[in-house]
């Protein structure tokens, strides 16, 4: 038996017939049944009398949780082999969602999916059930909302373009609170980075996966980070790569003058200290291609917005946006691997610098539309990590015009 739901919850319900899934896998070749139920069901299912039963179980809780997002699942964007179960430390079963259907919990704010499996002799059941994440929000995050709402209409235009079909409007406001906590502690960071020890700075963050970019280093391609507003993306920067010493003197960073200009002469030092080197975004694609061509890594920040002339309309959350399509230009011309990267703050306050595996290079026989299609495949990338933690995105910016 299932606890009792919390609030803002829903509910999905499935059974299934068990002769059908019986049907089903006589007639699928292994490599098919493995599109359907992952390693690990095939396996908890076992081999015995009860196998049967116990993957039709498993079919069952798939279509629940798909019938928790109807709209997605009607659209394409998940389906049923994009949930699986597993069995936790203790027997009980847990749903484990592909990278697609965790985008589309994360855009619901659904922090994790539970689900109650039974079968009798002839049909197998699942209830699955997802609760509303409610965002916490600290005191000075409402008081600066209401106090100095520096672009809030803004913000608020931002979140609603995002989340007004998949969250209620007190959710909406809650998130752009804590969007407003977020900026507070980001300008203090800043402002302490410079005065941190070697030993702070490297306990103050966290990497993980920094397998992905130096296995592909090794190509010799060089590298493209795709990156964003994230996090505190100066301190994640500064004080997580720099653990790196291969990396040193290597990394470039392509990005747009700030205003006013005493604060770009600062960042810009900042980054040369740390052994960055900064390109001007226009007129230096000769320049960054004889980087990549030397092993070098450049670091794309593609989460904002694009003229005409620099970029082209894709979708970003299901609204055109102009989107910059130089990233792949020369993923296409260099065969640099493109990975993507974030950072957010932990609740303790510390920070994580995380780094995906490499995007597979999308070809086509029509170079503009393969531009296209890998500069959307850039923004899906881009939406799954700002989805993570929502609250610490830069939505003061006019990403979509």
């Amino acid at each position: 038996m299932m606890p009792d739901a919390p609030p803002n919850s829903r509910c999905g319900i499935d059974t299934v017939e068990i002769s059908r899934v019986e049907k089903l896998l006589a007639g699928l070749p292994p490599e098919d049944l493995l599109k359907l139920f992952s390693k690990q069901e095939l396996q908890d299912a076992g081999t015995g009398i009860g196998r049967t039963a116990s993957l039709a179980a498993r079919f069952a809780a798939k279509e629940a949780c798909c019938k928790l997002f109807p709209r997605e699942t009607t659209l394409g964007q998940i389906e049923p082999s994009d949930f699986s179960v597993r069995r936790d430390n203790y027997g009980a079963p847990q749903i484990v969602a592909s990278p697609k259907a965790q985008s589309v919990l994360d855009r619901h704010r659904i922090g994790a999916i539970r689900v109650s499996l039974t079968h009798t002799e002839t049909s197998a059941s699942a209830v699955a059930m997802a609760g509303l994440r409610k965002t916490d929000v600290p005191w000075f995050g409402k008081l600066f909302y209401h106090l100095l709402p520096y672009r809030r209409a803004l913000v608020l235009e931002n979140f609603r373009r995002v989340f007004g079909d998949t969250l209620p409007e007190d959710e909406i406001l809650r998130l752009a609170q804590a969007y407003y906590a977020h900026y507070i502690r980001f300008l203090v960071e800043f402002i302490r980075l410079p005065f941190m020890s070697a030993g702070k700075k490297q306990s103050y963050i966290r990497v993980e996966n920094m397998e992905s970019p130096l296995r592909a280093h090794e190509k010799g391609k060089g590298l493209i980070f795709l990156t964003g507003h994230f996090g505190n993306w100066e301190v994640s920067t500064v004080a997580g790569i720099t653990q790196f010493p291969q990396f040193k003197g290597q990394l470039h960073f392509v990005r747009r003058p700030l205003n006013p200009e005493w604060l770009n002469r600062f960042i810009t030092r900042r980054f040369r200290r740390a052994g960055f080197g900064t390109i001007a975004k226009r007129g230096s694609l000769d320049t960054i291609l004889n980087l990549l061509e030397s092993g070098a890594v450049v670091v794309y920040v593609f989460d904002q917005h694009a003229a005409k002339g620099d970029g082209i309309a894709v979708d970003f959350f299901g609204h055109p946006a102009g989107t910059f399509k130089s990233p792949a230009l020369l993923a296409m011309s260099t065969g640099a691997p493109v990975i993507p990267a974030s950072s957010w703050r932990e609740p303790d306050g510390t920070h994580v610098l995380r780094f995906e595996e490499p995007l597979p290079l999308i070809e086509h026989e029509n170079t503009g539309e393969a531009i296209r299609q890998n500069t959307r495949t850039y923004n899906a990338a881009l939406e799954r990590m700002l989805l993570r933690h929502p609250d610490q995105w830069i939505w003061m910016h006019r990403r979509w015009k």
